[in-house]
């Protein structure tokens, strides 16, 4: 998964920082409000770990605008503050769990891996696009019921369009998901691997829009 941390203490940011990417996924650490704001309209992630108290705001602001822009991302506060009036307060503005600090790394492990199963089963694991089954869960595409194999990076890139159908999706946006694997960004790159997903899934599965990005095409034409 591709996770943000919003956390501003240099210490535990480190530690959460290097347990999640111990478990396997990207981190982006951010330390204020202002920086996390940015982050949320420039990339897509899976899941946001959100400190409250943090140096230009307070995290449950950032959160009521998150919901209110209509972005579902899962988001687990981290917070000093064991009061039931805060937690209430939280999950009302769209938390999803609730972590007080200190906590036991392997529990945030825990939590991080229960949100991201809630959300790969739900609400539908498996959708359909023209002749492409898709099981988002599994990771598993069927094309006319014959099975596609498709790499890690070829995988994370579909994924970006099957979370935002029928959006466009810019080539910085796409970078994005690759960077997060770890992939070196030449110029022609995003072309590669549109053009090895096209031979894949179907010539007119993604769509070019010149000069602005690429689509998928949800009626599966």
């Amino acid at each position: 998964m591709r996770v943000l941390l919003v956390e501003d203490t240099e210490g535990l940011g480190e530690a959460v920082r290097d347990q999640i990417a111990d478990d396997g996924h990207a981190v982006d650490w951010v330390q204020t409000l202002g920086f996390a704001e940015a982050s949320v309209q420039t990339t897509t992630y899976d899941l946001i770990l959100l400190d409250l108290m943090l140096p230009d705001g307070h995290g449950f602001g950032f959160l009521r605008r998150l919901r209110a822009a209509g972005i579902t991302t899962p988001v687990i506060i981290l917070t000093a503050r064991d009061q039931v009036s805060d937690r209430i307060e939280g999950l009302n503005a769209g938390a999803d769990d609730y972590l007080v600090k200190p906590f036991d790394l392997s529990e945030l492990s825990a939590r991080v891996a229960a949100v991201a199963r809630r959300y790969r089963g739900d609400p539908n694991p498996v959708i359909r696009l023209g002749e492409l089954e898709v099981d988002l869960r599994d990771h598993r595409i069927h094309r006319s019921g014959l099975p596609i194999e498709l790499t890690a990076r070829e995988w994370a890139l579909f994924e970006g369009f099957i979370q935002r159908p029928g959006m466009l999706l810019s080539r910085s946006q796409l970078e994005d998901r690759l960077y997060a694997f770890g992939a070196e960004i030449e110029s022609n790159t995003i072309e590669v691997y549109i053009s090895r997903l096209r031979k894949k899934l179907g010539r007119d599965t993604i769509v070019t829009v010149r000069g602005m990005g690429y689509r998928l095409d949800t009626h599966g034409h």
